[in-house]
């Protein structure tokens, strides 16, 4: 993990070349406030490591997941499969189809067991970061202040 706090927000990439992609995420999470931890685990090489990851999180308090995954991009839908929490997909542009078929195959879950897309790539990783604080928000007022402070500043012209 990246934090030695439990982090609320828990980041989980297929492989270590998607830390690139999410890196935007950080700067974002830190301004609203939450911690998060980011792990290494693929759905399809390490399925009981990324098991492992998913349930000491949640039992250590961790509230949301990211998960960014390339090309078939069955990682956020398995980390669905094992919690109840708020799953986010990050589909990451890799591979002949640029990133398309990572958003198709996250986005086309089946019923009961959603998980929340975004845009392929940076873009979507730092709205996954906006999502899961506005998730966050509806619990924590100081999360809730802090997007509202964010949602402010862009309609100012900020970044």
């Amino acid at each position: 993990m990246a934090t030695k706090e439990t982090p609320r927000v828990v980041i989980l990439l297929g492989s270590k070349s998607d830390l690139p992609v999410i890196e935007g995420m950080y700067g974002l999470l830190d301004r609203f406030g939450l911690t998060y931890g980011v792990e290494v685990a693929s759905a399809h090489r390490q399925p009981d490591k990324l098991k492992r990851i998913v349930k000491a999180s949640e039992k250590g308090g961790t509230e949301v997941f990211v998960a960014a995954a390339g090309m078939a991009a069955h990682l956020p839908g398995v980390v669905a499969s094992l919690t109840g929490k708020p799953v986010i997909g990050v589909p990451v542009a890799s591979g002949p189809l640029a990133g398309v078929d990572a958003l198709l195959s996250i986005v086309q879950m089946p019923p009961g067991v959603p998980v929340a897309t975004v845009a392929v790539g940076s873009a979507g990783a730092r709205n996954a970061a906006c999502l899961a604080a506005r998730i966050l928000a509806l619990k924590y007022p100081e999360v809730e202040a802090a997007v509202e402070a964010y949602r402010k500043e862009l309609a100012r012209g900020g970044r």
